[in-house]
């Protein structure tokens, strides 16, 4: 038999998956009769006194506070007849908010001001309930946004212009590019026809000695698309995470750092000349986040071996570690993803950081490594 706290499980699952429809008049889910799972004979009478009476006085209780039906069945226990519960009745979408808890209330009471700016504002909109559930995370302003912008885009056109471009106060690029989908549905367009996001561009520091003591340019970038070639084809490329390493790194025969902060390895993998390098390597933080990226450009198609990233490193420079990340928030232990594309050195230091038993720090920033330390490492393989 069910407990009153399953039983409620149960309805806010329920409730998640059809208050949007439900809102926008598209299904009526409510009424519904939720099961309670009452056990067989057997099993009622030999758990009675110690489980079942307990849970029945339980069930009795709970309901005569919520706003639900209880719906027993007379069964016989021993020598008793016992009314033993089998199902509970919500009866409207309020109720089950009610039942579950007070956020949903505000949530339903919430969604429901908000259709009935939607059907005022844009009365031939359709999929309600898709803009229903995808405006339920907006704040006010946001939302009172996307009205503004979607308000301006059906009278007005614009072709060619970039997101900046768009003369709406209030906006800027980021928020208006991760909304396109949601502003095309309300304005009734196919398309919002912004000009696309500009190429992906990666920057990179040549090391071979002979070239820079020529005085040609140590510092380049290459656009994803263009035609490009690099002032000498790489015999070894070392991608850091963070900027300041790749700019610093020392010079190297026929090397070039790349700057792997801001793109990843899609970008990357476009340059033939870059992802077939006879020696190509991944240097990042030995923190979660550094060897969750290193799984990304593996799986990107990018072929990289780390340096610096093996438990002898961690152990090493653990003491020069830290337990907060770059925002200067708390690290925390949490369930390890799956990252096939790790070795198993990697993976052993990536649960370490993530197991709630560790004592030690969960970050070592890639600049606490000296970079003779990487030129060493690059040179034994």
């Amino acid at each position: 038999m069910k407990t009153p706290d399953k039983v409620v499980a149960d309805i806010r699952r329920r409730l998640d998956r059809t208050w949007a429809a439900d809102i926008a008049g598209i299904v009526v889910s409510w009424p519904h009769r939720f099961a309670i799972a009452a056990p067989k004979k057997a099993q009622l009478e030999d758990g009675w006194t110690s489980t079942y009476q307990p849970l029945v006085r339980q069930w009795r209780d709970w309901a005569r506070t919520q706003p639900v039906v209880l719906h027993t069945e007379a069964r016989r226990v021993h020598t008793t007849i016992q009314d033993i519960p089998a199902h509970l009745e919500v009866a409207a979408l309020s109720s089950a908010a009610q039942v579950v808890g007070e956020e949903w209330t505000l949530r339903l009471d919430r969604a429901q001001d908000r259709l009935a700016v939607l059907v005022e504002r844009f009365p031939t909109a359709g999929g309600l309930d898709r803009i229903l559930k995808a405006v339920d995370s907006y704040s006010g302003v946001d939302f009172d946004l996307l009205m503004k912008v979607a308000g301006w885009f059906r009278t007005n056109d614009a072709t060619g212009l970039t997101p900046r471009q768009v003369p709406v106060t209030g906006i800027h690029a980021k928020w208006l590019n991760n909304r396109h989908a949601l502003i095309a549905e309300l304005s009734r367009r196919d398309t919002l026809g912004l000009l696309p996001r500009h190429p992906t561009r990666i920057h990179f520091t040549y090391l071979d000695p002979e070239h820079l003591a020529a005085g040609r340019r140590k510092h380049d970038s290459a656009t994803v698309g263009d035609s490009f070639v690099p002032a000498y084809i790489p015999e070894l490329v070392i991608i850091s995470e963070n900027k300041d390493t790749a700019i610093h790194f020392p010079p190297l025969a026929r090397a070039i750092s790349v700057e792997g902060e801001g793109f990843g390895g899609k970008s990357a993998a476009a340059f033939p000349w870059l992802i077939d390098a006879p020696r190509l390597f991944y240097w990042g933080d030995i923190d979660a986040h550094g060897y969750e990226i290193l799984n990304g450009w593996r799986a990107d198609g990018v072929p990289v071996q780390s340096i610096l990233m093996d438990p002898a490193t961690y152990d090493s420079y653990e003491p020069y570690g830290t337990n907060t990340d770059q925002n200067g928030q708390p690290l925390r232990p949490a369930p390890p993803k799956p990252l096939p594309h790790l070795t198993s050195a990697e993976r052993a230091v990536y649960h370490r950081l993530l197991d709630p038993m560790w004592s030690g720090h969960r970050r070592i920033e890639q600049e606490r490594i000296p970079l003779r330390t990487a030129v060493t490492a690059l040179t034994a393989n």
